[in-house]
């Protein structure tokens, strides 16, 4: 019995061996076909790899001081500050509602992009500058079968546009709203978000902004100011409420110093007009000037330790960026890849011409059974 399972076996694999055989002699056959469809789908991948527009890519890293450095420093004054009656601890703990994962957020909301609408950029070609919304708008190319594809659908916008309301497209004013962006800058800001991608590095605590654009000076140029609306945005939000602390405490300590130059001026007014009297009132009247004037002056020592501190707790809690890896103006483009592009479709073109010679006989008698 096993040795009719053997023979079985043996039978089987030189079938298969048989009909590889045959696969393969069926190929080399053909391989003419083979060769002409590689031909012709090489000579397509080198039309699509130039027809597709180069682009350059500038890549910066951040690492961002965390904000458990900052207590440290707040760690320091905590005794002194404790005695201006400011808590530069509570104040550190609530700067953590933006971390350094979150920034990848940031950089893709629409504020931010729309932010950078108005942001002057260079281009190296012409040497012109334009605004990034203009560069994207006016002076961004694409694939000429993207324009082919895209001319019907702009006929329907042009018909569409032309029965619409002339305000409700241009957006009244002509104006950026955030709120309420018209077709044309809300393509746009959808542009700029696949140009421009943050990644973050949970090992390293790194921040990657990397900026994709079709020249080489305007990518370096618009990634510089990305990082530096970052760091902006960044600062600006943990530094709010200690900066809203630090005018509080300057109202308050023009308003001690104010009271404490009149409550001096007061008692000096009051000595030069009752030099030499002797009477009990005017003694009462001098104590009780003397002692407003020392009050006032009181408040206005503490209000000015409370300006101190409060101008202490606002550097403390502005972040530190160190710049790992700087922008700089990009040398060769990032995409696309034309070797590649070219062996993708010389490899799909011997593949369809494979597929039709070997199936080229099942196709022909599904014909022959469709057409009787």
């Amino acid at each position: 019995m096993s040795n009719e399972n053997d023979a079985l076996v043996r039978t089987d694999h030189d079938e298969e061996e048989i009909d590889l055989l045959e696969i393969a002699a069926k190929l080399w056959k053909s391989r003419r076909t083979i060769f002409t469809y590689a031909g012709i789908a090489a000579i397509v991948g080198l039309v699509v790899a130039f027809s597709i527009p180069k682009e350059y890519t500038t890549t910066i890293k951040l690492a961002p001081e965390l904000s458990g450095n900052n207590t440290g420093g707040a760690g320091k004054l905590g005794s002194l500050a404790a005695m201006a009656g400011i808590n530069l601890n509570s104040a550190s703990a609530g700067a953590d509602a933006v971390m350094p994962p979150l920034y990848p957020d940031v950089l893709s909301s629409g504020p931010f992009l729309v932010g950078l609408f108005d942001v002057p950029v260079t281009e190296s070609k012409t040497d012109s500058t334009y605004t990034v919304y203009s560069y994207i708008e006016d002076h961004t190319s694409g694939t000429w079968w993207g324009y082919l594809f895209g001319l019907p659908l702009k006929a329907v916008g042009g018909i569409v546009s032309f029965f619409r309301d002339e305000d409700e497209e241009e957006g009244g004013d002509g104006t950026t709203n955030p709120f309420r962006l018209t077709k044309d800058q809300q393509e746009v800001k959808e542009a700029l978000a696949e140009r421009i991608v943050c990644s973050y590095d949970e090992e390293t605590g790194v921040n990657t902004i990397s900026v994709t654009m079709q020249n080489p000076l305007v990518s370096a140029l618009l990634a510089d100011t990305v990082a530096a609306h970052l760091q902006a945005f960044i600062t600006d939000y943990r530094t709010s409420k200690a900066r809203q602390d630090l005018a509080y405490a300057n109202q308050l300590n023009e308003e001690a110093r104010k009271d404490y130059y009149d409550a001096q001026q007061r008692l000096a007014d009051y000595l030069d007009r009752n030099q030499g009297l002797s009477l009990h009132s005017a003694q009462v009247t001098r104590e009780r000037l003397t002692n407003e004037a020392n009050l006032a002056f009181s408040l206005f020592n503490q209000t000015s330790q409370q300006l101190q501190m409060a101008k202490a707790k606002v550097q403390e809690t502005t972040p530190v960026y160190a710049t790992v890896e700087p922008a700089t103006v990009p040398i060769k483009p990032s995409k696309p890849s034309k070797p590649m592009i070219l062996i993708g479709f010389v490899f799909l073109g011997a593949v369809m011409a494979c597929a039709k010679i070997l199936f080229s006989d099942t196709i022909n008698s599904v014909k022959k059974i469709i057409t009787q």
